[in-house]
């Protein structure tokens, strides 16, 4: 259990607060570059504060400082997008890419008033498609070039907004038990009261789990039934990247699992997948595929019947913000308890202005990262369960994916009947 300060100090995002502080050292996807294709400006929230994204005319670039002009507080999303900066709506005031004020038109032409007035302002930066932004203190560390962002194939990503804090999210990534219960023994129950079959590949029960420590966050790591430690669940594993992210995969399918933190008690959360099996052909593509996926039905209850759809049952039926004073944690949840330890570490290196873990600080092309591929043991199973059960049905791609996977194994086979 955990005092009511303790769980306030991990789940509390604002300016000022430890967990605030330290997540604000990190690059965020807030926005999609569709989003701009026909206006200019979008409000975004992010880390519990209000900003104004925006993209200038011709040169394409983006730009994000705090939504309220300092002046008298309207909203600069209605403002005026200019080459080098943004113009607020109401008065004119005129702001630079770093939140210096450049003009004061009703003002005398006073330029130790404007050094005064300053506005909060980050850095933004698009990859795989998606408008990224940095709102910590300078200097700005690389955005991560993570794999699944920049690798070849067919991208596509789910998103939806939940009703809970981030980290009850990300602490489900560090508890690979629920698997064969949530998506094995709940999903098959599932299945037989509403009439179809749940996938095997989730059903096998686990023999071994473990946790450690690497570069970028905790790797994860499990043998199942029927497997061994020669197997890619434990072999190679999977990581949480610390501190919003999990990567998964198999099957030629690589997914970045993204928990932005809204606020206290708002995530966004995104599914970005790219899809490039072995003998797979494919076109390039010039933006991910994009979508809603649904969480509740018309009678406002959980969907329970595809695989992220458990998952956020199990998240936001936790409450807005988790109760940690009632909970009581075993011997399977020593990567929950892994993964508090490197809050509160990474919490004191923030605080005594040392950079925390995963910050980049030299350009780069890629960043590759450890990810089973043999997933479960059952591959083909395992992927078109992965895009028929779940986030992914929803996708206007689901059938092209299929096919896609379909063709690959099928080349594979050809391939491997001629050799033989």
């Amino acid at each position: 259990m955990l005092t009511v300060e303790q769980n306030e100090e991990l789940t509390k995002v604002g300016p000022g607060t430890p967990m605030g502080e330290l997540l604000r050292r990190y690059w965020y996807p807030i926005a999609f570059e569709q989003d701009f294709d026909s206006v200019p400006t979008k409000t975004v929230r992010l880390l519990s504060e209000d900003w104004t994204l925006f993209k200038t005319p011709k040169s394409g670039r983006y730009g994000i400082v705090a939504e309220h002009c300092p002046h008298r507080s309207a909203s600069l999303t209605y403002g005026v997008v200019h080459e080098d900066g943004i113009r607020c709506g109401y008065h004119g005031w005129k702001w630079d890419f770093d939140g210096n004020c450049l003009e004061q038109p009703a003002e005398a032409d006073n330029q130790n008033f404007r050094d005064r007035v300053k506005q909060k302002a980050g850095k933004a930066q698009v990859m795989g498609g998606m408008v990224w932004v940095y709102v910590g203190p300078d200097p700005a560390p690389e955005l991560p070039r993570f794999d699944v962002f920049v690798m070849d194939g067919i991208k596509d990503c789910g998103y939806a907004t939940l009703p809970c804090n981030w980290l009850q999210i990300m602490e489900n990534s560090v508890d690979p038990h629920h698997v064969e219960w949530l998506h094995g023994y709940y999903f098959n129950f599932m299945g037989e009261t509403q009439g179809f079959d749940a996938p095997k590949a989730f059903q096998k029960k686990h023999l071994r789990t473990g946790f450690e420590e690497m570069e970028w966050g905790i790797l994860k790591r499990r043998v199942l039934e029927g497997g061994s430690e020669e197997n890619d669940d434990w072999k190679v594993g999977h990581p949480l990247v610390f501190p919003f992210y999990m990567r998964v995969g198999g099957a030629g399918i690589d997914q970045m699992q993204i928990r932005v933190p809204v606020d206290d008690t708002t995530t966004w959360k995104l599914f970005y997948s790219n899809h490039a099996p072995d003998g797979g052909q494919w076109e390039p593509q010039d933006r991910p595929v994009f979508y809603e996926y649904f969480w509740r039905d018309d009678q406002g209850r959980f969907i329970t019947d595809y695989i992220e759809g458990q998952d956020i049952m199990a998240w936001v039926s936790q409450g807005p913000v988790t109760d940690r004073t009632q909970e009581h944690l075993g011997r399977s949840d020593a990567g929950v308890a892994m993964l508090r330890k490197m809050f509160k570490e990474n919490m004191k290196r923030v605080a005594n202005d040392e950079d925390p873990i995963g910050t980049v600080r030299e350009p780069h092309d890629i960043i590759p990262l450890p990810c089973e591929r043999d997933k479960f043991g059952a591959e083909r199973e395992f992927a078109e369960a992965f895009i028929t059960m779940g986030s992914m049905r929803y996708s206007p791609q689901k059938q092209g994916l299929l096919d896609l996977h379909a063709d690959a194994w099928a080349r594979r086979e050809s391939k491997a009947g001629a050799g033989a």
